[in-house]
């Protein structure tokens, strides 16, 4: 049975399923997803051996391939919460990965969800993961234009971080949680991740001292220094208001930044934001 569902041109679509047949064997149906918006193709596939989530993007210089190869980078080291990467391909067009798959769905983070524990624990324990070598030098430096200069050194630490845990990205099975696209870790202070989570929080209804109390558990949050959070929320509201500036069609930019505008309030630094780096 041939592959369906993956829009494109049918030369360029045949290519990329013809790269990925060797791991596959026969595919027996394609279904595109939603996951992975920054990748060209996603898509569970069921084939001749097993099931598979893929994700595709094409083989030239820009972000979606630098975050592909970074992904598939640091997988061995984050199989504890995350699917485990089986095989990967690559060509002149195309570059590949093909991930377990994993039963569970997306996350609830609104108030009161029964989710949030799992949600805040599978992050924690990111914590503890062992960097590997091959990732050591993604330093997280994009709050750093943001940021007055005195406060970048805030965000320096050698912790490996993901960054990008929305509803979305958290997957809440029967007996596991998993964080899924890892398509930009980097390393840096611990508590960065705990710290987007909370703006995430807020964006879906809690209060800045609700989504706060829900990150007090976190090793990185606990340990760090009040003040580095403070300029870590100055700069999350200026990137989320430039973001939402350039792209005004994508509702959801405007929210993260009234969600960060509410967190800086809470914390006292609003008035900051407006000052410092020109951006």
């Amino acid at each position: 049975m041939t592959a369906v569902g993956v829009s494109g041109s049918g030369s360029t679509c045949e290519r990329l399923w013809a790269l990925v047949r060797e791991h596959t064997g026969e595919q027996y149906e394609v279904r595109p997803t939603s996951r992975g918006k920054g990748s060209d193709v996603t898509a569970l596939v069921t084939c001749e051996r097993g099931s598979f989530f893929v994700k595709a993007c094409r083989n030239r210089p820009g972000g979606r391939r630098a975050s592909i190869v970074r992904e598939r980078m640091v997988n061995p080291s984050v199989r504890a919460v995350s699917p485990a990467l089986r095989w990967n391909a690559e060509d002149d067009a195309w570059i590949v990965l093909g991930f377990e798959v994993v039963e569970g769905r997306s996350s609830d983070f609104s108030l009161g969800s029964s989710d949030l524990p799992a949600v805040v624990g599978v992050l924690n324990s990111v914590r503890g993961l062992v960097v590997p070598d091959e990732v050591g030098d993604w330093r997280e430096t994009r709050w750093h234009r943001f940021a007055d200069e005195g406060d970048r050194p805030h965000f320096l630490g050698d912790t490996l971080l993901f960054t990008d845990a929305n509803p979305d990205n958290v997957m809440i099975g029967d007996r596991r949680t998993w964080l899924v696209d890892w398509s930009w870790p980097t390393v840096g202070a611990a508590f960065i991740a705990p710290a987007c989570l909370v703006v995430q929080l807020i964006a879906a209804g809690h209060t800045a001292e609700q989504a706060e109390a829900w990150v007090v558990g976190c090793r990185g949050w606990a340990m760090a220094d009040p003040a580095a959070i403070d300029a870590f929320a100055i700069a999350t509201v200026r990137m989320n208001r430039g973001q939402a500036e350039r792209f005004p069609e994508a509702g959801w930019l405007g929210d993260m930044a009234e969600a960060a505008h509410l967190w800086a309030v809470h914390r006292g630094v609003s008035e900051a934001v407006t000052l410092g780096p020109s951006i």
